[in-house]
């Protein structure tokens, strides 16, 4: 089984607010993409939000983020998986990102965004402990489809805590 290895972050050192993942599925590993899976509401969410929606290319999606003091990241850098789901993430060998330096060299960001059950559960783990500070984390439905127990209005909803603490 091969071994995946996670992108960089997409941020600014004036970053506030933190949104991290799981680990890119197959889709977006092969297009070098956060988010690339079509079907992944994440991009939609993000259009809604902040103007970064998938009608836009990917890197002007990233600077539209970054703009608005949002920074994106997963919890895992490296990890074999066996398929695309948060579910297929083989334990055994996972390696989390250095989140530590990430925190140190953004010292703005506040609150972390976990998005989906899956990411919120590695980083209470295996990052968590470690760190010290006051961050505040939120778990928002995850944009996979393969949770679809929300609609996209729900989802939105839920994810629109992101832009209003960015309000404040």
């Amino acid at each position: 089984m091969e071994l995946s290895q996670g992108f960089p972050p997409v941020s600014k050192p004036d970053a506030r607010v933190l949104i991290l993942g799981s680990m890119p599925g197959k889709a977006s590993l092969e297009a070098t993409e956060y988010y690339a899976f079509p079907r992944n509401a994440f991009w939609h969410i993000m259009g809604e939000l902040f103007g970064a929606g998938p009608e836009l290319d990917y890197r002007s999606r990233l600077r539209k983020l970054t703009s608005r003091q949002v920074a994106l990241w997963d919890v895992i850098g490296k990890c074999h998986r066996r398929g695309s789901l948060d579910s297929a993430i083989i334990d055994d060998g996972l390696k989390t990102n250095e989140f530590a330096v990430f925190f140190k060299q953004h010292p703005h960001i506040s609150h972390v965004f976990f998005n989906g059950q899956t990411a919120n559960r590695l980083f209470t783990k295996n990052v968590r402990p470690g760190l010290a500070g006051n961050l505040v984390y939120h778990t928002l439905p995850s944009t996979s489809p393969a949770h679809a127990t929300k609609s996209f209005a729900e989802k939105l909803e839920a994810w629109s805590v992101i832009k209003d603490y960015l309000l404040r």
